[in-house]
């Protein structure tokens, strides 16, 4: 790799640690070229990235990064150690939680090094926490529901209201003929 070809690795990487809502490390080492595939098809289904990429030059791109991630740097850099893969996740920051745990409890790889979501680092111990957490979508719709359900008691009152004015107005129709 030249010098300008590790120079531009450098500048993808910080814009990728800019943009990232969260990224994870893990060890990827041991898994078959199958599950590393299943695992790739399905981060890149998710709408995240998993990148390979060497340790130093992420170390570089930190450095040069004025990113959330910098505060964060040192705990980064103990993990920045033998193999690793690192996702990037721009648009649901858990996704990538639930999809390595799954693949985890399948075979217990890849393990996860080390995960900063909204600036929190999260260990490898504390996967599990992180997996349980709801995604953007399911926080959207619980709150979409919670927003439906007054305005669905509304109507429902509504209708319960016109419901009996019609029963008594019937009622009183039925006194009226006699």
């Amino acid at each position: 790799m030249t010098k300008q070809d590790k120079e531009q690795s450098v500048l993808e990487i910080k814009e990728k640690l800019n943009s990232a809502s969260s990224i994870y490390l893990t060890d990827f080492s041991g898994l078959t070229v199958a599950e590393s595939n299943e695992l790739r098809d399905d981060l890149f289904n998710a709408k995240v990235e998993f990148k390979v990429l060497k340790n130093t030059l992420v170390k570089k791109a930190l450095e040069q990064s004025d990113g959330k991630f910098n505060s964060q740097s040192e705990k980064l850099n103990e993990h920045l150690k033998g193999p690793t893969g690192i996702i990037f996740a721009f648009d649901d920051p858990v996704t990538p939680a639930k999809i390595i745990k799954k693949f985890y409890d399948k075979g217990e790889k890849p393990k996860l090094k080390l995960a900063l979501v909204e600036n929190v680092a999260y260990e490898s111990k504390q996967l599990n926490q992180l997996a349980s957490l709801p995604t953007k979508p399911e926080i959207i719709s619980s709150i979409v529901g919670s927003l439906h359900a007054p305005i669905s008691g509304i109507v429902g009152a509504i209708n319960a209201v016109i419901r009996d004015l019609a029963s008594v107005i019937e009622e009183a129709a039925k006194k009226n003929v006699n």
